[in-house]
Order: structure tokens, then sequence, then C-alpha cells
């Protein structure tokens, strides 16, 4: 019998609440209108700053500081994690993985919570030299998800090295430290000589990153027990997902902020869910690390040969049986449904969202039709993430690597 601990009940339950109270009493509306006419109005008259910063415009800045903002961004890191799990360094990649997930929607959240401009353009430069960048510059402005990232991520990669090391030197922490902050720096001047950010978005991203590391810190073991040994893991991970999807607050206007968040989320839940399962077999503390006797650096390459196309075809598997399924369980329930793009005859401009409130995906909300692709994106990922951390594994396994 399946056995439900209560805080899992009392922390849905009160997730659940939070998503009715705002909604009802149109919080992100209230929130929005406090702060941004004052963030646009900081944005505004700091464009004079941006402006003189980008006057040392030169090709090595350019592509110096877009090479750093790739090297920090969330499709970098997502690509990265595979790596760290088949590099035998699995409990890094959980932590890095979840402080991933918390950064992305806090960050988000925020950046459509407030719905606040980037710099004007003109006059200012923005330069958007990859897709990635093109797509950034389509979200909202503050906080600057590249500063949050890099501080949380830095600050918690220096921790681990400095733990898992056992480097207590006071030499070698400071000049940790330093590299660290260096990074943070560079990456925020970066944003700003770019023109994607003015110095208060840079500064939000710093202040939410400074809040966020020191709280992970404390957490981080915790949920890593939870994970790997807790009572109900894998359903409480997908309601609480599915929660998070409705919790979202929805901006002004569409921006491509959400459709990151229900793709990392979909990671997640697949992370969660695959090494929940097989810890004992492929996640454990014990298992070989790279550059050892039992894993040398040929064998994880093999491992990346075989990995990477393995999870695009299991993507597109995913992502192929979600488009067939979920359209058909939303007709037999009788749920009105449309589709933005992933299935064409479903196409539709009525909006499933409350311009004043959370994503309205609840069935008690007025509504006129359900977003497929909302779903289409969570599954297909949460497939992704779980190939990683089972059947590639077992492949690995199979093949003696």
């Amino acid at each position: 019998m399946l056995r439900i601990p209560i805080w899992q009940v009392v922390f849905l339950s009160a997730i659940l609440a939070w998503i009715v109270f705002s909604c009802y009493f149109k919080v992100t509306q209230k929130l929005r209108s406090l702060t941004q006419p004052w963030v646009t109005q900081r944005v505004i008259a700091e464009t004079p700053l941006v402006l003189r910063i980008q006057s040392f415009q030169h090709r090595f800045l350019d592509t110096l500081f877009t090479a750093l903002s790739c090297l920090v961004s969330v499709p970098f890191y997502t690509a990265f994690l595979p790596l760290l799990f088949w590099s035998g360094h699995c409990k890094f990649a959980r932590q890095m993985t979840l402080l991933m997930a918390l950064c992305d929607y806090v960050g988000n959240s925020i950046k459509d919570a407030v719905s606040a401009p980037r710099p004007n353009s003109p006059p200012v430069r923005r330069v958007t030299a990859t897709k990635d960048e093109r797509e950034n510059a389509l979200e909202y402005g503050l906080p600057s998800a590249h500063t949050l990232h890099t501080v949380c991520l830095a600050g918690y990669l220096l921790h681990y090295v400095l733990k898992s090391a056992n480097i207590t030197e006071a030499t070698q922490v400071l000049m940790g430290v330093t590299m660290a902050c260096l990074l943070v720096g560079l990456i925020a001047l970066g944003r700003i000589y770019l023109g994607m950010h003015s110095a208060v978005d840079v500064l939000a991203g710093l202040v939410i990153g400074l809040v966020i590391l020191p709280f992970w810190l404390k957490v981080h073991e915790y949920v890593d027990s939870f994970i790997i040994s807790g009572q109900n893991v894998a359903y409480f991970w997908a309601t609480f997902s599915i929660l998070l999807l409705f919790a979202y607050p929805t901006p002004e206007h569409p921006t491509p902020s959400f459709e990151y968040h229900t793709a990392f989320n979909g990671v997640v839940l697949g992370f969660v869910t695959g090494i929940q399962k097989t810890y004992l077999q492929f996640h454990h503390e014990d298992i070989p690390h790279i550059f050892s006797p039992q894993l040398s650096f040929t064998a994880f390459v093999t491992k990346v040969l075989v990995g990477i196309p393995t999870i695009l075809v299991v993507k597109f598997c995913w992502k192929s049986l979600a488009k067939w399924i979920l359209p058909v369980v939303a007709n037999t329930l009788g749920i009105p449904i449309r589709s933005s793009c992933y299935i064409p005859q479903l196409k539709s401009f009525v909006s499933d969202k409350d311009p004043d409130g959370n994503q309205k995906m609840f069935l008690f909300f007025s509504q006129d039709s359900f977003d497929v692709d909302t779903g289409i994106r969570l599954v297909q990922y949460a497939g992704l993430a779980w190939s990683v951390c089972d059947p590639i594994p077992s492949v690995f396994a199979y093949l003696g690597l």
C-alpha cells in the first residue's frame, strides 16, 4: 500500500492554496503595478551608462562576452549535465540540476511577474550573435538570468571542489573565491556591454543569486537524501512539477520564459524519476569516476558517442508519443485544447492565460482552451532526462562501459 508522508500533503496543498489565492486576488497584477514603473524608470535612466560601456566597442569584446554568455547559458548546462552523470560525478550532477531548476524558476517567474523592459535598442546596440541570445532578447529584463545562474552555479561549484578535495588552506580558498567573483563580474559586465541588460537587471540577478545560493547550501543534502531514499518520490515530484506550471505567473505579453521553465521542469522530473529508481545500480557514490582505472577517458568518450544519439532518439520518441496520447486523453476528458506549434491542426489564437494572474490550466477556472504544447514539452524533456539516468546506463552496462 502506498504511504504518503504528511509533509508532502501539506507542501503540495500549500502550493495549490497559493495558486488559488494568487489568482483570486490578482497577486501578479498588483506586484507588477508596484514594481514595473520603478524598474522601467531605472532602465531608461541607465541608458547613458549602457552607451558609455558600449563606447569601448571592439570585435574582441563582442566575441569574448558572447562566448562567456554561451558558457553560462541554460542550454550549455543542460547539454553538460549528461556528461557529469556519465563521468561518475552523479551527486554533483544531481545538485547542479536541481539548483539550475531553482534558479530558472525563480528568475523567469520574477521576469514575467515584473514584466520590465530591456534597454531600448536603438539607441543601445544589442549584440545577439547566437540563436540562444536572440531568443533571450524576447524575454523581459529584470533580473539578469545569466548573472543569477553564474552566482549560484559558480558558487556551488566552488563549494563542491573545496569540500570534495578537502581544501582548507586560506590561500587556495581565496584564489577560488577570487576566480568565481571574476567570472560573475565578467558575466555581469558582458550582459550590459551586449545591450541585453541595464545595471538594475544585473544587480537584481546578483542579489537574488546571493539569496538562493546560501539557501541551497543549507537544504541540498536533505533534498538529495529525499530523492535517493525517500518515500513516494516519483508521484510527489510529478505532482509538484505540474503545480509549478500552474503557479507560474503570466507575463504582460507572451515571452519564451514559460516554455524554458516547462522544458527544464520536465528535465528535473525525468532526472528525479530515473535516479530514484536506479540509484543503487548506476548513481551511488562508489561508481567509477572518469580517469580512474575503471573508467578511462576512452571509455567515457565511447559513452558519449553512444549516449548522445540515444538521447536524441528517445526525445523524438517521447515527443511523438505525447503528441499522439495527450490530445486523445484531453478529448476523452472533454478538455478543449489548442496547439501553438506542435500540432498544426489544433492551432488557435485563443489564449489560455489570465492576463492578471497565473497560468490558467485548472478546469475550475473559466478558460477557452488548454495549450497542449505545454504537456508535450514537459513529457518530451522528462523522457529525455529519464533516459540519461535509466535506460542509457543500462546500455553502458550491457556494453561493458
